[in-house]
């Protein structure tokens, strides 16, 4: 008898917050996407929670507009580090452009960080969307939206071929004998492409997982074949339930016609919860939380995904303004999502602009409130959990400590982990060493 699924969670580390005024609240820690103590004890509180992995998102451009959180902040590869010696079970998901770095030094980190976590270790391929990263790494432009897939391909390609240098039996540390390495199972790469050669072998074994986790967040015609071909676990921001299901199904087809089964990845959209004991003061929480954006700071976080776009030279109380192509260039899912929305449902660019500053209202309220609809979004069967960022201050001790049990009594959500590997966490299997399946397969024929 199979076993029920349940929900999986991811929580952001997002420190400061991931809006402009997050930092503002009362009770925000003002420095916390810098602060190591805030965000071990938030690590803690997710563990404790049962969640199956943290996430650290990142970007390598900032500007004078940028969120406070993005300003001044820990890069994502060292916290994760940190943070392995701070917890035991929980995974480590970190953002890491394709881009703009070297995919041997990508696999030398994330094996390290898999080694040393004793297997929770995951990377979310990103390609960089923000057009000024190129001044940043001597570039005299910014690839295409197009070559910058083309080039994140290949990127996973070399970096997952290095991954399997070493077959899992290859060191014997025999020392009666002296052999430390079986030589015929250290493996080069010898890897020609467009973008990259690289010769290989890396230098570090493989984990208890095999290999990390691949994330993605693929929306755009490029980035969904780019997930239904190569991610594991994929982040979603539809916008509604519906638009969801919608995604999911659209990720399914081109997964099955990338010849993949549906138990080998999963979707996980963002959840912004603000819940309390009653309803009555869950909604004055969210009303707090709305009373902090102001509508400078919302018009500045609106341009991100529109390539740091300057929304306030536009009449706020107006219809959502129309926009130049190059504002769609970067981030084209999100950026096209969000003016769709807008013009769809008449909204102003103000109202748009607080919209998107603000939690869903579906999740704001008392802990049943909350826990149905999760369990409504859930027993859709497009997803396999959420990726959690906290709304306001201590709302993860909140989620924890009220939703959490609701979720456990349904039967949704597990009691204890049962394994002790983020692939173990999401139910993905572990990758056999492409050299030994060869010579295993081989063999068999």
């Amino acid at each position: 008898m199979s076993t029920p699924k349940q929900i999986k969670l991811g929580f952001v580390l997002f420190g400061a917050g991931p809006g402009y005024d997050d930092w503002r609240h009362p009770d925000a820690v003002v420095d916390a996407s810098t602060n190591i103590e805030h965000y071990r004890r938030q690590a803690r509180v997710a563990e404790a929670g049962k969640f199956d992995f943290l996430f650290v998102a990142d970007s390598v451009f900032i500007t004078e507009r940028s969120s406070p959180h993005y300003l001044n902040r820990f890069e994502p590869l060292t916290i994760l580090s940190a943070l392995a010696g701070a917890t035991s079970r929980i995974g480590l998901v970190g953002t890491l452009t394709s881009s703009y770095t070297e995919p041997y030094n990508v696999a030398r980190q994330f094996a390290s960080l898999d080694l040393i976590s004793g297997g929770r270790a995951g990377w979310n391929v990103v390609t960089s969307w923000l057009s000024g990263t190129a001044a940043n790494f001597g570039k005299a432009e910014h690839p295409q939206h197009e070559t910058r897939y083309r080039l994140a391909a290949e990127h996973l390609h070399v970096v997952q071929g290095l991954w399997d240098s070493y077959e899992d039996d290859a060191f014997p540390r025999d020392k009666q004998r002296g052999v430390f390495l079986d030589p015929g199972k250290q493996h080069q790469l010898n890897h020609k492409g467009e973008f990259f050669s690289v010769r290989g072998p890396l230098n570090i074994s493989r984990s208890p997982q095999g290999q990390p986790v691949i994330f993605q967040a693929g929306a755009s015609e490029e980035g969904r074949n780019f997930a239904a071909r190569h991610a594991e676990a994929l982040f979603v921001e539809a916008g509604t339930l519906e638009a969801t299901i919608a995604y999911a199904e659209d990720i399914r087809r081109r997964a099955t016609a990338f010849g993949r089964a549906p138990d080998s990845y999963g979707l996980f959209p963002g959840l912004r919860t603000v819940v309390a004991p009653t309803e009555e003061e869950a909604r004055r929480k969210y009303k707090e939380a709305q009373s902090l954006v102001r509508i400078e700071e919302a018009l500045k976080q609106l341009g991100v995904p529109f390539d740091g776009y300057d929304f306030s030279q536009h009449p706020l109380d107006e219809a959502f303004p129309e926009l130049p192509a190059s504002a769609y260039a970067s981030n084209r899912s999100v950026s096209e999502r969000i003016a769709g929305f807008a013009r769809d449902n008449k909204l102003t660019l103000r109202e748009t602009a607080l919209r998107s500053a603000s939690p869903r209202e579906e999740f704001v309220g008392s802990p049943v409130q909350v826990a149905d609809a999760i369990q409504r979004w859930f027993e859709s069967g497009a997803i396999a959990g959420f990726n959690y960022v906290e709304s306001l201050p201590r709302q993860l001790d909140a989620f924890v400590e009220l939703v959490i049990p609701i979720l456990q009594e349904r039967g949704l959500y597990k009691r204890d982990y049962t394994a002790t590997t983020l692939r173990g966490h999401l139910d993905f299997a572990v990758p056999e060493n492409r050299y030994t399946l060869a010579r295993r397969t081989g063999a068999a024929a």
